[in-house]
């Protein structure tokens, strides 16, 4: 069996970006070193620098490259299916352990952590979905607790009181906090954002569950509710 730390076989350029790497993380890397040091994960003994540069030059940062289709990654000269999917799959584990580490954490101290994760769920869709994320009574995530509710079209998603309450009573949550998307705008809430944040939190009060926040997800970032006063 092959050393990680063997020099002799893990010798240049892929060496040394992994010796780096388990020195001090990434703290000196350049983008494009990131994404080589991803690329040699599936694509073994071969030059990837040209093939990161080309990523990051395409989609426009390493969010971008993660964001983009397995069509679209597949574009590009040297991705192959394997490095398509990998990429698809280190994201996908990424959303996992932020969700994982809000069932270990009150949701309320974890509101970056909280639009970090929804960030990543939903600001590359096309069209307007809600999530609900069912808390315990310490306000910690339950396990398997993110459900996705509605999906809608590009501009709107209806959302309905009962079918909320109705989900949080069915995984037993004493409080939620809500999620979803503008896929063609600013993160700003709208009007009826507003309107259907109050008559949720209303509907909910009268069965003892609490609203803990509205996060909406756009290109350009993200909008808490509790942090801007209106919740």
């Amino acid at each position: 069996m092959s050393n990680f730390f063997d020099k002799s076989v893990n010798y240049g350029h892929r060496y040394r970006l992994r010796s780096k790497f388990v020195r001090s993380g990434f703290t000196s890397f350049s983008k494009h070193e990131i994404v080589e040091l991803l690329l040699t994960l599936s694509i073994p003994r071969k030059d990837v620098k040209t093939i990161a540069k080309t990523l990051l030059k395409t989609f426009g940062s390493i969010k971008g490259i993660f964001d983009a289709s397995i069509a679209d990654l597949l574009q590009i000269k040297g991705v192959g299916e394997s490095t398509a999917v990998a990429l698809k799959i280190i994201r996908s584990i990424n959303n996992l352990y932020l969700q994982e580490q809000l069932e270990d954490t009150p949701i309320c101290n974890s509101v970056e952590k909280a639009s970090m994760l929804w960030e990543n769920r939903l600001s590359n869709l096309t069209v307007e979905v809600l999530e609900v994320a069912y808390l315990d009574s310490s306000l910690r995530l339950i396990k398997d607790g993110i459900e996705r509710l509605e999906t809608g079209t590009i501009v709107a998603t209806t959302v309905y009181p009962r079918k909320i309450a109705e989900a949080a009573l069915r995984r037993g949550a004493r409080a939620i906090m809500l999620a979803h998307n503008h896929p063609s705008g600013s993160a700003e809430p709208s009007d009826c954002d507003e309107r259907n944040t109050r008559t949720i939190k209303i509907a909910l009060q009268y069965l003892d569950i609490q609203l803990v926040d509205h996060i909406i997800v756009a290109t350009n970032g993200t909008f808490s509710f509790k942090e801007n006063g209106l919740l």
